[in-house]
């Protein structure tokens, strides 16, 4: 089990790197495809994908699991369409800022709803990737409806993330995966419908949804799933935090983004937060042997 934890914390880790560069991908695509055409294609063939994989999956699934697939796909599709509306109506520093709040919410939602014991040293982490968090992407800030559209994502994405960890465990991995995604692909397309469903304009915008598809979710959700059957939820938000820190990383290495102290202190505090909580949880685990 200590071994399972210790790769699971590691291939998380990957997930937030494919994440941040996604961004990287993503650059310039949003402005030539609006975000929900993009979601919908993205999740689209990311679905078909995982099911022209592994066809056989789709037998695995009965009423009951198809509810828990269902809800976990609504928390995070909802999440994203609350952050693109929220996006469109405040500032990418504050919509990176408040969606990385669900670092402090994941474990509130755990306490709160699961009655979850989270101890003082997660609290710190949790704070201390807060502010690592703050310090990346935060310039200035003022409360009105985008930033409140965006906070409601993430606490969409809080309940997503309690939710996987409660139920990856005794659910098939990759047919979970397969029906968040899926959920994903149709309120996605729903949502689009409002501004006309659009076909990507270019090869640039195709090589973006194909990138995001494959790796930014098919491959990353198949982990996240998976690693959440291991890991508490509340350290599996903190080491998704790092994706601010790879999206921060990749831009000053390769689009020649400014370094500032305020980045390089933020990473740290983020990198350091990752650490302290994986440490806490082998420590607890070599008690519990």
């Amino acid at each position: 089990m200590k071994n399972n934890k210790i790769f699971s914390a590691t291939i998380l880790t990957a997930v937030a790197a494919i994440w941040g560069s996604a961004f990287l991908s993503m650059k310039g695509t949003l402005e030539r495809l609006d975000v929900n055409s993009f979601l919908a294609w993205r999740f689209t063939i990311a679905t078909l994908l995982l099911i022209l994989v592994r066809p056989s999956v789709l037998k695995k699934i009965d009423l009951p699991f198809l509810k828990k697939g269902v809800l976990l796909g609504l928390f995070l599709s909802s999440g994203y369409i609350f952050q693109s509306f929220g996006l469109t109506l405040t500032t990418v520093s504050n919509t990176g800022f408040i969606t990385g709040l669900y670092v402090v919410l994941t474990p509130i939602v755990a306490a709160g709803i699961l009655r979850k014991n989270i101890t003082l040293v997660e609290w710190i982490a949790v704070l201390v990737a807060t502010v690592g968090l703050a310090l990346l992407s935060f310039n200035g800030f003022q409360f009105g409806l985008g930033e409140f559209l965006v906070l409601v994502s993430a606490l969409l994405f809080a309940f997503h993330i309690v939710g996987l960890g409660e139920w990856s465990k005794g659910l098939d991995t990759y047919a979970l995966t397969v029906l968040q995604l899926g959920t994903c692909a149709i309120v996605t397309f729903i949502a689009s419908l409002k501004s006309g469903f659009a076909t990507p304009p270019d090869s640039g915008v195709w090589w973006s949804i194909i990138y995001t598809a494959i790796f930014a979710t098919s491959l990353a959700f198949i982990v996240q799933t998976w690693a959440q059957s291991f890991i508490a939820p509340s350290t599996v938000a903190v080491i998704l935090a790092m994706e601010v820190v790879f999206a921060a990383g990749l831009g000053i290495w390769f689009l020649s983004e400014p370094v500032t102290l305020r980045i390089a202190l933020g990473g740290l505090l983020v990198i350091a937060s990752m650490y302290s909580i994986i440490l806490l949880d082998q420590r607890k685990e070599s008690v519990k042997t």
